[in-house]
């Protein structure tokens, strides 16, 4: 049994997220109150939010949007420029008025090129983001897709932080209209089970955009920016070897897997939202050490009660696996130097 007084142990939150009124107000008028079969919107205030972080020690959190972020129509570019940028303005006052506790990731309008070029510069010069918050697909362009390379040639010119957070999968198809001989787009959101999204689609969806990333070269060709993948790693750890082997032996190409695990140990960081324990971080320890981790609570979509309870659970598994140090570096100080906290 672990001898560490876990409750004096700082916590930085990487992984946390808001609904400002503004948001709120997007989400219902686009139909999304029960996005990807949640039972419902979780109610968020910055006062709600700091009086859990006081409760829990977390004396900083990295403030975004969750799935499904500012995509809410999709097709809609001017809908979604105009989320994007008035939540991206809400995150900024927030942080502004509460800058003892609050740091943001803002959004970007993707897919579309021009207006998420446009917003990064803005987000970084005019609003002070310390990165930007993508989903695992933008209504159905993959992250990693080729049509996304000027984007991430600017976040890499920015050398940005870029935090990965799931969604549900999305298959864009385009078919001929009898009206029309140019292809329409057309959107289906995958889940073939009854079982919502968020439990199972999410980590798949998730690893489905990090090797897309690795094995696009996106990552090779961006070695400045710098990437958060979120939930332990999803399924992404014991597939890595399947990837990279298949790829190289069936597809004649793409890099082994001692350099995926070569960028992933420089290029990533993995937050431990969820439950990495008592089953996921072990798989994520063999690809990387614990200086690569840090902490996140999924709060305000997970309830206060929640994240009480998977402290719990982090701190049981953490003190049986590390020294109180390392400890300290996997809740605070690895985020703080890669943050500048």
């Amino acid at each position: 049994m672990s001898s560490i007084n876990f409750a004096n142990l700082e916590r930085v939150d990487v992984h946390s997220h808001v609904i400002t009124p503004k948001y709120r107000q997007f989400l219902i008028q686009t139909g999304h109150q029960n996005p990807d079969g949640w039972p419902g919107l979780p109610d968020w205030t910055p006062e709600q939010h700091i009086s859990l972080m006081k409760e829990t020690n977390i004396t900083t959190s990295i403030l975004s949007l969750s799935t499904p972020s500012t995509y809410l129509r999709p097709f809609d570019a001017s809908l979604t420029k105009e989320i994007t940028r008035t939540t991206n303005l809400e995150l900024s006052e927030i942080c502004a008025a509460h800058p003892d506790h609050f740091r943001f990731f803002a959004s970007l309008p993707l897919p579309s090129i021009s207006d998420s070029l446009a917003e990064i510069d803005y987000a970084l010069d005019t609003l002070g983001a310390v990165g930007f918050c993508v989903l695992s697909n933008a209504n159905g362009v993959y992250m990693g897709d080729k049509a996304l390379d000027p984007i991430f040639n600017k976040l890499n010119e920015r050398k940005a932080i870029l935090f990965m957070h799931p969604t549900s999968c999305k298959f864009l198809s385009y078919a001929r209209s009898h009206d029309s001989p140019m292809s329409e787009p057309s959107l289906t959101v995958v889940n073939p089970l009854q079982i919502p999204s968020g439990l199972l689609e999410y980590m798949f969806d998730e690893t489905r955009a990090v090797a897309n990333l690795l094995v696009s070269g996106t990552v090779t060709r961006c070695p400045e920016i710098k990437f958060i993948m979120s939930h332990a790693g999803c399924l992404l750890p014991p597939l890595l070897e399947r990837i990279a082997v298949a790829m190289q032996n069936f597809f004649g190409g793409g890099m082994d897997s001692i350099e995926m695990k070569r960028l992933l140990r420089e290029r990533f960081h993995f937050d431990l939202a969820g439950l990495p324990w008592p089953d996921m971080i072990h798989a994520l320890l063999r690809v990387v050490g614990p200086e690569r981790l840090v902490y996140g609570s999924d709060y305000c979509w997970t309830p206060p009660a929640l994240v009480k309870i998977l402290i719990e659970k982090m701190d049981e598994g953490a003190g049986e696996v590390w020294t109180e140090d390392t400890i300290k570096a996997v809740y605070a100080g690895n985020a703080k130097k890669l943050f500048g906290v």
